[in-house]
């Protein structure tokens, strides 16, 4: 198992469409992926004015090839992974702002 802190720049004109499939729960059951790509991005936070930045478990080689196929390369560019120990991505970015801090329920 591996784990990801994942640096993208979101394509601006589809974060209201993404806020809705994520309010939705339209990727859930994208198997074998939708469960962590899902709590993945309901944890997006802001790095900085141009990227969003979220901790994702996954087991492909390239990291997130079928998550980007399927998801990611809809609604983000620019997409780069760094591998770090489980829970290490999201203590770094947990002071930013959230990209979705409505659209994902206090239980993701």
């Amino acid at each position: 198992m591996a784990f990801y802190l994942v640096r993208a720049t979101p394509r601006e004109d589809r974060l209201e469409e993404l806020a809705e499939k994520l309010s939705n729960d339209a990727f859930v059951d994208m198997e074998p992926f939708g469960r962590a790509l899902t709590k993945g991005l309901c944890g997006a936070r802001r790095l900085d004015a141009d990227r969003a930045g979220w901790e994702e478990e996954d087991y492909c080689d390239p990291p997130l090839a079928q998550e980007r196929e399927a998801v990611l390369d809809r609604f983000f560019k620019h997409i780069e992974v760094e591998e770090v120990a489980e829970g290490e991505g999201w203590k770094r970015i947990a002071s930013l702002p959230e990209v979705f801090p409505d659209a994902c329920g206090p239980s993701r």
